[in-house]
């Protein structure tokens, strides 16, 4: 027994003492792939992230989905930016499934901790964290992260390539590397007079040795970086031309659809596939499971997508609808996350002395409950996917945020035991905001693909409806906050409870299998982690478990608690008879960055100056927000009217918002303002108009016309006025649309008196 224990603690030593040793190494180097780049003719890999091609192309890989946000022009030009290329040579080919190309910094992000929060724990978490991601983590786009986390690796990749490249032109040349100078694209020796270009230099480039360190431009010495750039892909957009998922064709390829249980979770009883069997261009019928939390189907592959819808609505099908999503309706199960508000408790992500104590004193008390439905994706290009098994090898083209995930789901369905075994060829998103993380798709694509006959391609594609009923919703929450005042007006306390569904622990159950844990920073971020100095504050959420599909949705759990927190902030200020722009800043002595956005949102926007009339007449007036999330701070004036049409109904217009953003470092000014362009809008689409409806476990919305986004005649001016700054670019993708729904229910305040609590807003 003595020498098993001895052993025993002996091999935890040494355990231990690895683990410590790996831990205070640093990450492994980001530039060299496990398997070098696949050739292309005519051009050389300097390193996993750049090509240099004989004709001066300069080829950048890059490891994120492209799906509207313009991060291939970004990385683009992190990495031109160092090599000093000339940006009209400037090409962008997707990055194949290696851990170089692991995102980093989301996982990072998504540590528990207060953005102010400096101390030794959250360091050392973030350090570890960052380590691990380098080598299991995942390759995704996602959390807003996409430039945070290429920020580095992209001008490190940049500058070693130009290194080699000054190398190679003085070995040519016999001159020191200190003589070389390089700008867009032309290496030169100025005092020989002698110059060439990239491509001349490539084949010796590629045979130096990779640098050991390298020095990165300063900011004062940026010639792209920071400044207005055209996308690279606009044009292609523009003329048609550009691929996405579902653009793909391929010789001989067969395509699919899918008609899944009306019920979330429910399966297939039985069907008969006969009728649609007879009908033309069909090849076969058959049913499906549900892949990684996705809900069992039946199946039809047919010659022409339109032989395959007709053949689809023809099958005989019969469901097994006794699952826990058939008990369940909306509206009641949004009385029930209310009713637990009652309990509270919760898990408290954020603490300041005794909240309770205070309030229980005051002289004043406040409470306010609010509450947000479930939302779907909607992105504009339906759910597809296509797939060709051959020879014990398979392709998949898919528009997806997550390739590597998306290699392991397609293998595993395909009953290949190496994900190697399959390429992920990652096509152009026609949006995502976060559907498109998930891979039940693309396992439903491949389950189809096996059933083709001798190899073909199949294409699986969803109709509108199928996408709309059959989505990882944004969860429905409700949260109750409360605050006390002295018998002067002073602020004493706040308390916040949520309570609804947890996205994180759904997601790694159907992607990984792991048990179901109850803690997730998502489900109070953007109450928790924000800059308001409180007196006192306790911030918690309780996980309320329901039988419904949730995940990431644009800006997650800030889409719904921003609203939350900034309508009460709003309310406290009324109760203090204060400004809701001077309440905020005396709530933010400390916090000099937030506190300029919002003045600078308030000062364009004319905040405290007189509105005129909207153009038919109607009084026009003005609510604010501020907001924090993936690392930017942003602030929106948003300007409102009422409608009143024949039959007395109200339709609330918003006529401008004025949106100030600190982002860090705009890599591409441009990008930034149709950023905060396409989160105001995406985030007014949900404001007035977002809600999914469950009945008896259905979901009731179909479509646009039951589910709308914002129409063109509806959109607001949008003005975006960026903070100038040299730090760390931080998120842009998601912190717009956090602060658009409580700018324009404050503004519905300052115009009507009323308050709205729940989302969608209707005046009554």
């Amino acid at each position: 027994m003595g020498t098993r224990r001895r052993f025993i603690l002996g091999t935890l030593g040494t355990a231990g003492a690895l683990v410590v040793g790996w831990s205070v190494l640093p990450p492994r180097q980001r530039l060299t792939p496990s398997e070098p780049l696949p050739p292309v003719a005519g051009q050389l890999a300097l390193n996993g992230w750049v090509r240099i091609g004989s004709d001066d192309s300069v080829s950048v890989v890059v490891p994120k989905s492209e799906m509207g946000q313009g991060v291939h022009t970004a990385a683009a030009m992190l990495l031109a930016e160092e090599l000093d290329a000339d940006w009209s040579r400037v090409r962008v080919e997707q990055a194949p499934v290696d851990a170089i190309y692991n995102n980093i910094a989301t996982v990072v992000d998504g540590l528990p901790f207060h953005p102010d929060d400096e101390g030794a724990i959250k360091k050392l978490a973030a350090w570890l964290s960052a380590k691990t991601m380098r080598e299991v983590g995942p390759m995704l786009t996602g959390g807003s992260s996409s430039i945070k986390d290429l920020w580095l690796p992209m001008r490190e990749a940049g500058a070693s390539a130009r290194s080699m490249l000054v190398a190679a032109a003085a070995a040519r040349w016999s001159v020191p590397v200190e003589e070389i100078q390089v700008a867009a694209g032309q290496v030169t020796h100025p005092a020989s007079g002698r110059s060439v270009r990239f491509g001349e230099l490539a084949a010796l480039a590629a045979a130096q040795a990779l640098p050991r360190d390298v020095k990165l431009k300063e900011p004062s010495e940026f010639k792209l970086i920071g400044k207005d750039t055209p996308r690279l892909e606009a044009r292609a957009k523009g003329e048609g031309t550009a691929g996405f998922g579902i653009d793909v064709v391929l010789p001989d390829m067969l395509y699919a659809t899918v008609a899944m249980c009306p019920t979330l979770g429910g399966k297939v009883a039985s069907l008969a596939g006969a009728k649609a069997m007879s009908l033309p261009g069909v090849k076969s019928v058959f049913a499906l499971d549900g892949y990684h939390g996705g809900t069992a189907a039946v199946a039809v592959i047919a010659d022409t997508p339109w032989h395959a819808l007709k053949a689809i609505r023809a099958v005989d099908v019969t469901w097994d609808e006794a699952v826990p999503a058939a008990a369940l309706n909306s509206r009641a199960a949004i009385e029930a996350l209310g009713q637990r508000l009652e309990q509270g408790g919760g898990t408290a992500y954020f603490s300041v002395g005794d909240a309770e104590t205070a309030i229980a004193g005051a002289a004043r008390t406040m409470q306010a409950d609010y509450t947000a439905p479930w939302l779907a994706h909607a992105a504009m290009e339906p759910i597809n996917c296509t797939v060709q098994l051959k020879g014990g090898r398979a392709t998949v083209w898919a528009s997806t945020q997550v390739p590597d995930f998306a290699r392991r789901a397609a293998a595993q369905a395909l009953g290949l035991n190496d994900a190697n075994q399959v390429e992920v060829k990652v096509q152009l998103l026609g949006g995502a905001f976060g559907r498109r993380l998930d891979v039940d798709f693309i396992a439903q694509a491949a389950a189809i693909a096996r059933q083709a006959p001798g190899g073909v391609p199949v294409q699986t594609f969803w109709t509108r409806a199928e996408d709309t009923t059959h989505d990882f919703y944004r969860p429905a929450c409700a949260a109750r906050f409360r605050a006390g005042f002295d018998s002067a007006g002073n602020l004493l306390g706040v308390t916040g409870l949520s309570a609804g569904q947890a996205i994180v622990p759904q997601a790694l159950k159907r992607l990984f299998g792991l048990p179901t844990v109850n803690f997730d920073k998502t489900t109070s971020e953007g109450a928790f982690d924000q800059p308001y100095e409180w007196p006192a504050a306790r911030i918690a959420h309780a996980v309320v478990e329901l039988p419904v599909p949730v995940g990431f949705w644009r800006s997650v759990g800030h889409s719904h608690q921003a609203f939350f927190k900034e309508a009460f902030v709003d309310e406290m200020a009324a109760a203090a008879k204060a400004d809701p722009v001077a309440f905020r800043l005396s709530l933010l002595r400390r916090h000099p960055r937030h506190a300029k956005v919002l003045q600078l949102a308030a000062e364009k926007a004319g905040w405290g100056t007189p509105l005129p009339a909207a153009p038919d007449g109607a009084k026009v007036m003005r609510g604010v927000a501020l907001h924090e999330s993936f690392g930017s701070i942003v602030a929106q004036v948003a300007e409102v009217s009422l409608a009143v049409d024949s039959a007395g109904t109200k339709a609330i217009r918003v006529h401008r918002v004025t949106c100030a953003v600190d982002c860090g470092l705009a890599v591409n000014p441009n990008h930034v303002r149709q950023q905060m362009d396409s989160a105001v809008i995406f985030g007014l689409s949900a404001a007035l108009h977002g809600a999914i409806d469950i009945e008896r476990g259905r979901v009731t919305q179909t479509n646009y016309h039951d589910y709308p986004c914002l129409r063109m005649d509806a959109s607001p001016v949008i003005e975006t006025h960026i903070v100038p700054s040299t730090a760390h670019p931080e998120g842009m993708g998601e912190p717009g649309t956090p602060p658009i729904a409580p700018a324009v229910a404050n503004a519905l305040f300052a115009l009507t008196g009323q308050r709205l609590r729940t989302l969608p807003l209707k005046v009554a």
